[in-house]
């Protein structure tokens, strides 16, 4: 009589162990059976041995932890998953030295940090006291701190490398501040200079790393140096890279004060723009230009002819539905913010020096 119960207690120990382990199996499979038909990827050969590749598509939390151990899984099946972050409407990114791929969401609103290397990922609502309100885009200095752009707010919220807040820009004494619709951003380490583009104002706000104001840039109009609604910034060379939306082209201001136009115009063509978005430049200078409503990344020389594009509607990889935001990090590795499939594809473009590298 004194052992039964013990022997019922290790009986019913085995049977809660035995569902634990086949719940922990069950919840490490695929709910879907694995395919193994080959993922067919679109490859563009160019002239030279240049190729465009594409790598990976990422839009969660999830993502970025892809090995769970054994006691994480026990302790989910008590405790509950922990909840996973997922991109919403992203709209800019960009990846820092270390690897790091930094996110804004408009659309939760919040700022995803995501670090595949170290496993990490963080997720930023607040800059500091104050909520984001509308992140826009997001630019580097030369520490790997990050400037966002909060168009709603007015400001612009300054994260360290580690992703904590240090300080706004933009703030006035009560309650006031410098921008009107601050969205696209740009920093020159060298030169020491922020630039902002205030999307109704029409202008580009020259700053110090301070935050003060040094100068401001342009005007309402269709002339070179004037703008309709402007928006990304990017720097090629000490010369700023302007997004010149609804006159649909991409401006170059170089810092003489001289203005031309790079590339587009309104129309059908392929060369034309109808909703230009984020840019960036490869390392041999060639101007990436998303456009938001063709899903399409046009990519032009140094002259503003049109080499190629790729992209076109869908879900599937190089595919794109509202394309937003796009960054092309040293090692010509381009990011593009698919915005209404949540997430980022990356890419990576081969050179001419690259290919020859590589005997290609």
């Amino acid at each position: 009589m004194t052992h039964r119960p013990a022997k019922r207690n290790v009986v019913i120990s085995g049977v809660i162990g035995f569902i634990c382990l086949n719940a922990i199996l069950a919840f490490g499979r695929d709910p879907k059976p694995a395919s193994h038909e080959p993922v067919m990827v679109p490859q563009i050969e160019l002239p030279g041995g240049r190729k465009l590749l594409y790598e990976r598509s990422f839009g969660s939390e999830a993502e970025v932890k892809l090995k769970r151990g054994f006691w994480t899984k026990v302790l989910d099946l008590v405790a509950g998953a922990p909840e996973r972050h997922n991109l919403v409407r992203p709209y800019s990114v960009v990846a820092d030295s270390r690897g790091r791929v930094i996110v804004t969401d408009p659309g939760i609103p919040a700022i995803h940090v995501f670090d595949f290397d170290r496993q990490r990922y963080k997720f930023i609502r607040r800059a500091g006291k104050q909520d984001i309100l509308s992140p826009q885009c997001v630019a580097l200095d030369a520490e790997d701190n990050f400037y966002v752009t909060d168009s709603d707010a007015g400001r612009i919220f300054v994260f360290d490398a580690d992703g904590t807040f240090r300080r706004t820009i933009g703030a006035l004494k009560g309650g006031e501040g410098v921008f009107k619709r601050p969205t696209g951003i740009a920093i020159d380490p060298a030169a020491r200079r922020i630039y902002v583009s205030d999307t109704w104002r029409q202008q580009i706000f020259v700053l110090d790393m301070d935050g003060s104001v040094i100068k401001k840039i342009g005007r309402g109009g269709i002339a070179p140096g004037e703008f309709n609604f402007p928006t990304e910034l990017r720097l090629d060379s000490g010369d700023l890279m302007v997004v010149d939306a609804m006159n649909f082209r991409v401006q170059r201001l170089h810092p003489s004060g001289e203005a031309s136009i790079v590339a587009g115009a309104a129309g059908d063509g392929s060369s034309d723009m109808f909703r230009p978005k984020g840019i960036g430049l490869d390392s041999e200078h060639n101007l990436y230009v998303v456009d938001g409503l063709k899903d399409l990344v046009q990519v032009f020389n140094e002259h503003g002819q049109l080499l190629y594009y790729f992209g076109g509607s869908g879900s599937g990889p190089e595919e794109f539905q509202l394309p937003a935001g796009l960054f092309i990090n040293r090692d010509d590795h381009i990011y593009v913010v698919d915005s209404y499939n949540r997430r980022v594809q990356v890419l990576h473009y081969i050179s001419t020096q690259q290919a020859q590298g590589r005997g290609l």
